[in-house]
């Protein structure tokens, strides 16, 4: 999360990609989630650009 400076912004950034997972439906929890396939991580970030 390069250049986000205040906790607030961290937070939300946090709140979209839990929000996203959700939406293509990836189990993603707070902390580690290197149980993850790529698969699954590469359409958690590519719905959060997609809703940008």
């Amino acid at each position: 999360m390069k250049g986000i400076t205040s906790d607030q912004g961290r937070q939300t950034l946090d709140q979209f990609k839990m929000e996203a997972a959700n939406e293509v439906g990836v189990n993603l929890k707070n902390g580690y989630n290197g149980d993850l396939t790529s698969r699954e991580a590469g359409s958690v970030g590519g719905q959060m650009v997609k809703n940008v």
